[in-house]
């Protein structure tokens, strides 16, 4: 097992990593920069290093940085938490070379999950349902449209090395698709340095349904059931629940069976999750991997009781998994809390907390760096917590997020709490009957 673990990434999945290592024993290093000085993760861990000023290109994503701060203090193994370089094949590889162990995937799985194009060719060789498109990326518009053609309109056109929404495009006929083109190359080119596209048909109000896997160093991989994503605006997840209301025992069985199968097909070594887009005829489709372990990580937790952060570690550390497979236990939700104002199009409102209660009770839980005088600075990512619940069954999950939702008070900035207080009171969600486009017909008055 590990002495020493550097956590290459801030807030609350620092501070959360930090937790389990405590659990295991294991001393921790956290990493800031200058504008994380006074963040709980900083406080909290063994050690502390200032890895540089507030952009990220200058701290978190600064790999000379990071080996140096991980090599001074002793530390033999650095993990990425998510977001920042936790899917960088280049920081795994670099990682190898200096005999730190990288909790998380290899460079040869990130680049085969990473890359989309090269990730669904991969599924589609595994015998992944994947949705209908281009084999590999677009040459020209003049190939798209002959693709579009065979495939039927609506398209989508996706960046290959594309995350957050950027980079896509929905078209929904040849006159559209040039600008589309332009507009999503550009974009991606800017926010990824690749500006490869590729194309896809363009599922119509879909769930967004992923699967939790872990795989070990001996080649077992297991699922841990799936998480429904689909309340989310502009690509980004808000709310995030287990089991899927939308799911059935054989759906699961079917799409278990499949995400494990495109695990194994590149003999992957860690936590991950695999996602899809499911149609209203519960057929589903291979969307992309994240080689990493993602925001939403406690609503698997509390349905089925498993650390996942702990799993992870003892995965990179060489100790086999269970193999088997895990099913829902309870229901859990949870609720991203932003520095946003929902009333003024999820404005970021970056600022001091003034004031802060977090609420608490059975089957409450909160994931959180900041306090009370703490200032929410403007680099990086809005969410400042993450409210979860769980109950025996999802009404009782709802009613319990209400009752948590109204106890948070944040003040001092605007947040998303007043949106998640209005989402709990309507119908069509109460009654699990959405899809990724319920936003899109959401009435913000009663937020």
């Amino acid at each position: 097992m590990f002495k020493k673990i550097l956590i290459a990434n801030r807030g609350e999945i620092a501070l959360r990593i930090i937790r389990t290592c405590k659990e295991m024993g294991i001393k921790t290093v956290a990493v800031y920069s200058t504008a994380d000085k006074e963040s709980l993760h900083v406080k909290f861990a063994d050690e502390a290093v200032c890895i540089g000023p507030p952009a990220s290109a200058l701290s978190y994503l600064s790999m000379p940085n990071l080996i140096a701060a991980a090599e001074i203090t002793n530390a033999d193994a650095i993990h990425p938490g998510y977001g920042f370089l936790s899917e960088n094949a280049e920081f795994s590889r670099i990682c190898q070379e200096n005999g730190i162990k990288f909790i998380g995937a290899s460079p040869e799985m990130i680049n085969q999950m990473g890359d989309k194009a090269t990730a669904k060719a991969t599924m589609i060789k595994a015998g992944v349902p994947c949705i209908p498109g281009s084999v590999g990326l677009l040459d020209s518009v003049e190939q798209g449209k002959k693709i579009a053609a065979k495939i039927k309109y609506p398209v989508i056109l996706k960046a290959t090395a594309g995350g957050g929404g950027r980079g896509m495009r929905i078209i929904h006929g040849d006159d559209e698709f040039q600008k589309a083109w332009d507009d999503a190359r550009t974009e991606s080119k800017a926010a990824f340095g690749n500006d490869g596209m590729y194309l896809e048909k363009y599922v119509v109000e879909p769930h967004h349904i992923e699967v939790q896997l872990v795989g070990d160093q001996f080649g077992h991989v297991c699922h841990l059931s799936e998480r429904d994503c689909s309340i989310q605006r502009r690509h980004q997840k808000l709310v995030e629940e287990a089991p899927s209301p939308f799911m059935t025992d054989e759906l699961r069985e079917k799409m278990g069976a499949a995400a494990i199968a495109g695990a194994a097909a590149i003999g992957y070594e860690g936590v991950g999750t695999i996602e899809f887009l499911v149609d209203k005829n519960r057929d589903f489709y291979f969307m992309e991997m994240n080689t990493r372990i993602q925001v939403e990580h406690p609503v698997t937790e509390e349905i089925i009781n498993y650390d996942l952060i702990k799993e992870q570690i003892k995965v990179a550390a060489g100790i086999p998994i269970s193999g088997k497979n895990y099913y829902p236990k309870m229901h859990a939700m949870e609720c991203r809390i932003n520095a946003e104002d929902p009333r003024n199009n999820f404005r970021p409102a970056p600022g001091r907390i003034t004031t802060l209660h977090i609420p608490g009770g059975h089957g409450v839980r909160v994931d959180t760096h900041v306090y009370a005088g703490y200032q929410i600075p403007p680099n990086y990512d809005s969410m400042i917590a993450k409210l979860i619940t769980v109950a025996q069954t999802r009404e009782e999950c709802i009613v319990k997020m209400k009752r948590a939702l109204s106890e948070f008070v944040v003040e001092g900035v605007k947040t998303t709490i007043p949106f998640h207080l209005a989402l709990m009171d309507n119908e069509q969600f109460k009654e699990g009957h959405f899809t990724t486009a319920f936003l899109e017909t959401f009435d913000f008055s009663t937020v």
